[in-house]
C-alpha cells in the first residue's frame, strides 16, 4: 500500500500495533512521514516490526504495554511531548461459548477493547489541547454493532461500546478541536482469525463476501489513513465499515 496522505511532522500512536492490522496502520502512518509510536504486549512481534521499519528508514518507536493496566497507560502518555492522532487497535477476543464466559474473561476483554480507549483518550486530551486539536481512531468491528458471531458476546459487546464511545467522545471533544472516528472491519485475513477455531473458514468466509474475498490488514490501514488525514477534517463520530459489502445481504440472500 503506497502512502495516499502526508503525515511528515506529526507523531501518531498505534495500539496492537505488531498484529496484522495494527503492522499495517503503523506502516501506513510511517510511509506518511510520521513519527510513530508501536504499542503491543507481544514484545518479540514489536521488536522485529521497529527493526523492518528502522530498515527502510522509518521513525517507529515501540513500547511493550498491558492495555489492561490503566496505570501503565497514564505512564505512557506521560512520555510523549506530542501526539497528533491515537489509534487504539488492540482488541481481546478468544473465542468462548456464552454460558462459559466467567468474570475474569469479560473483564479483560472490556478492559482492552473499551476501557483502554477511554483512559488513551482521557490521557491524550491535555496533548491535544495543548496542540490546538487532534484525532482519535478505533477499531470497531460489524461484530455487535451490526451482526454477530457464536462464541463471541464479550467481544460484541465490547465493540457495541467502543460505537457508542465513538460518537460521545466526539460530541463531547469537538470543543477542542479533537475528531472521534473508528473503522468497523469485516472478516480480515490476519493470524487472529486463528482464535475463531476453524482452518477451513477463511475459504466458506470468502464465498460469501459480495466483492468475493476476505480483507487484507492493509484494506482496514487504508481507512484508518483516510479518517486521520486532511482529507477528512471535517468527519467525526462516525465509523466506517470495510467488509466488501458482506453485511449487505439479507438473510435470504445469502441462501
Amino acid at each position: 500500500m503506497k502512502a495516499c496522505y502526508d503525515f511528515e511532522g506529526r507523531t501518531v500512536l498505534v495500539t496492537g500495533a505488531a498484529g496484522g492490522i495494527g503492522q499495517a496502520i503503523v506502516e501506513g502512518f510511517a510511509r506518511g512521514g510520521a513519527q510513530v509510536m508501536a504499542v503491543d504486549l507481544d514484545s518479540p512481534a514489536l521488536e522485529r516490526l521497529m527493526e523492518a521499519q528502522r530498515v527502510l528508514g522509518h521513525d517507529v518507536r515501540g513500547e511493550t504495554l498491558d492495555l489492561a493496566d490503566p496505570v501503565a497507560i497514564d505512564t505512557l502518555l506521560a512520555k510523549l511531548e506530542r501526539l497528533d492522532v491515537l489509534v487504539h487497535n488492540a482488541a481481546y477476543f478468544p473465542l468462548t461459548t456464552f454460558a462459559e464466559i466467567d468474570p475474569a474473561l469479560l473483564q479483560r476483554t472490556l478492559a482492552v477493547n473499551l476501557g483502554a480507549l477511554f483512559w488513551l483518550t482521557q490521557g491524550a486530551l491535555p496533548l491535544f489541547r495543548r496542540q490546538g486539536g487532534g484525532c482519535v481512531l478505533a477499531t470497531s468491528s460489524v461484530t455487535g454493532p451490526r451482526v454477530a458471531y457464536p462464541g463471541l458476546s464479550h467481544y460484541a459487546a465490547s465493540k457495541a461500546g467502543v460505537n457508542g464511545f465513538i460518537r460521545n467522545a466526539a460530541l463531547e471533544l469537538a470543543q477542542f478541536n479533537v475528531r472521534v472516528n473508528g473503522v468497523e472491519p469485516g472478516m480480515v485475513r490476519t493470524p487472529a482469525m486463528g482464535n475463531l477455531g476453524d482452518t477451513q473458514l477463511n475459504a466458506r468466509i470468502a464465498a460469501g463476501v459480495p466483492l468475493g474475498r476476505l480483507g487484507e490488514p492493509a484494506d482496514i490501514a487504508a481507512a484508518m489513513l483516510f479518517l486521520a488525514s486532511d482529507a477528512a477534517r471535517y468527519i467525526t463520530g462516525q465509523t466506517l465499515v470495510v467488509d466488501g459489502g458482506a453485511t449487505l445481504p439479507e438473510t435470504a440472500a445469502r441462501l
